[in-house]
């Protein structure tokens, strides 16, 4: 059985996409004139927004559920929402319980996501090492498995699969050697595309992208060491508010990443914006980092073309409407 606390190399990376094969989507990566000409520059977005459950963490979690053990009675994951619906997803699909916990401010439109997939909704206070605890109780007394949402050697192998169908999008599209920015929150799915890419596509480079506030990978990377942040809430891009970068995560971004990128939250809702008008498809904020990072950085991306990863699409009805109001100008 896997070390779920060790880093999965290239032979991993490969096997985890032979589990995913049929049962994850291969989203299409997209591109507009209009869009390209707000950039300055071509930009293809990845689209995992289209993903089964509305984001990328699917993938991750089809991973780490499909390799259990035989007799696992059920899983149990902390997520904001995203991950949690992954799981609850692959539970499902393989016949297991799923529990997962989330934190109380989450948006109602992602704990109902979460339970309209099974699973059973455990709220509590947003901080993460509490929430962690409790989970990790819940599986003593149940008898379940955790699944973590980035800081797991199944879970990154899943996400990087992300990074094999951009290796051959991008060489399709003939873009052999541009920045990819990911949307980052613990670093899984960065670290699944720098693995990813760095077997197959070694000239497109990773760069990760964070709220302002919440950039604790960015700042990681330019201390080369770890580093917290000191917030827990406040950003409207709840999809990816970490306290600071994954143990297993951390060193792969380390070795294979750019500097990070940040935007802040009014950026990343213009982009919202931006992709609706362009490319017709929805975002959340935190979704949306990386093609805000596109619009408004420019300046520190190199190249004539650059990928973007839009990494979800699970937003609350108000906040995508407030992305949306005319009077908003373009990653102002």
């Amino acid at each position: 059985m896997t070390d779920a606390t060790s880093a999965p190399d290239l032979a991993a990376v490969e096997a985890a996409a032979l589990r995913l094969r049929g049962h994850v989507r291969c989203t299409p990566m997209l591109s507009s004139p209009a869009l390209d000409a707000l950039a300055g520059r071509r930009v293809l977005v990845k689209a995992e927004c289209l993903q089964h459950t509305g984001a990328f963490k699917a993938r991750g979690a089809w991973a780490a559920v499909s390799a259990l053990p035989p007799g696992t009675r059920g899983v149990v994951a902390v997520s904001s929402g995203n991950h949690g619906a992954g799981v609850a997803w692959a539970a499902r699909a393989h016949g297991l319980t799923a529990v997962v916990v989330m934190p109380d401010d989450a948006p109602q439109v992602k704990v109902a996501g979460v339970r309209a997939f099974g699973a059973e909704v455990v709220l509590a206070a947003r901080d993460g090492a509490a929430r962690m605890a409790l989970a990790k109780a819940i599986c003593a007394e149940r008898g379940l498995v955790l699944i973590p949402p980035y800081d797991h050697h199944d879970v990154i192998a899943g996400q990087a699969s992300v990074g094999l169908e951009i290796a051959a999008q991008a060489a399709e599209a003939g873009v052999t050697r541009a920045d990819v920015l990911i949307c980052c929150g613990g670093g899984g799915l960065a670290a699944g595309i720098a693995l990813a890419l760095e077997g197959h596509a070694p000239a497109l480079r990773p760069r990760t992208v964070e709220p302002e506030g919440f950039d604790d990978t960015a700042r990681s990377l330019a201390a080369g060491q770890i580093l917290r942040n000191t917030a827990t809430s406040g950003s409207l891009c709840d999809a990816i508010l970490t306290a600071e970068p994954g143990r297993i995560t951390f060193p792969i971004l380390q070795r294979r990443c750019g500097p990070g990128l940040v935007v802040t939250d009014a950026q990343a809702m213009a982009a919202v914006a931006v992709a609706a008008a362009t490319l017709k498809i929805v975002l959340e904020p935190g979704g949306a980092v990386a093609l805000a990072a596109a619009l408004v950085h420019g300046d520190q991306i190199a190249g004539d073309a650059v990928i973007v990863v839009a990494s979800g699409g699970n937003v609350a009805p108000g906040t995508l409407a407030r992305a949306l109001q005319p009077e908003d100008t373009p990653c102002a």
